[in-house]
């Protein structure tokens, strides 16, 4: 496994070195005779899940998360400094938004979301806590509404593989970034059977360097203390 994996940053490294200023899009299949419960939607070989809504938000906020996810834990291997721009992109209800906003008292989170009722939970539990710091910022399927080299780290929960237009929204998100930028993705884990998610919503990490390799984004580490989920963390090349 040690090697696989030092074989996969050697291939992630050459596929990085060789990209271009301007990535270009693999492009997208539609085979709904192939889906296996998603889109019918392929990119890079990956079928696309559907998109948990709003009326399941209550999910997010599931105490036995704490277990499951461990936030806390999560957030404090970020590496986030108190100046720093965070785009907590699929933020939902803020669940890990939240978390962050202590840690950059001198920065901000955009709390990114394409669905306006997500946005409205958050802005409604942003009064409650009284965080000023969080700024609910409304994304679009193939936009994630970001400034310009204006963000310090990027952080997806279980959200990237729900993106109708993973091309441009990480494209989006590149930009965004500035050099030396971080990309953090917890994504389920697909090599692990025991993980009771539907496959369409796990990801693999080899499938996760290839996708990222497509913008030239650096894997840097992958931290696997989570019980079920990868935490892997690309940065863009300064």
């Amino acid at each position: 496994m040690k090697l696989l994996k030092q074989l996969a940053v050697i291939v992630a490294t050459v596929m990085c070195a060789g990209a271009s200023q301007a990535a270009e899009n693999p492009g997208y299949e539609f085979d709904p005779g192939r889906s296996q419960g998603g889109t019918g939607k392929f990119y890079m070989g990956r079928e696309i899940s559907g998109v948990m809504g709003h009326q399941a938000a209550g999910w997010l906020e599931r105490e036995q998360r704490t277990h499951e996810e461990m936030p806390d834990e999560v957030v404090a291997n970020m590496g986030l400094e108190p100046d720093h721009v965070v785009a907590d992109i699929g933020a939902g209800t803020g669940y890990f938004s939240f978390r962050m906003a202590p840690l950059v008292p001198d920065g901000k989170v955009l709390a990114t979301d394409i669905q306006p009722e997500m946005l409205a939970l958050l802005e409604q539990r942003k009064a409650e806590l009284g965080i000023g710091n969080v700024e609910p910022v409304l994304g679009q399927i193939d936009d994630p509404g970001l400034p310009e080299n204006a963000v310090d780290v990027v952080l997806l929960v279980d959200a990237y593989h729900e993106f109708s237009h993973p091309f441009e929204m990480m494209d989006g998100i590149n930009d965004a970034l500035k050099p030396g930028g971080r990309v953090i993705l917890l994504e389920y884990r697909a090599e692990d059977d025991s993980v009771p998610i539907r496959p369409l919503h796990k990801m693999s990490e080899e499938q996760v360097v290839r996708e990222m390799s497509v913008f030239g984004l650096h894997w840097d580490d992958t931290l696997d203390f989570l019980p079920w989920q990868h935490m892997m963390i690309f940065s863009k090349p300064e």
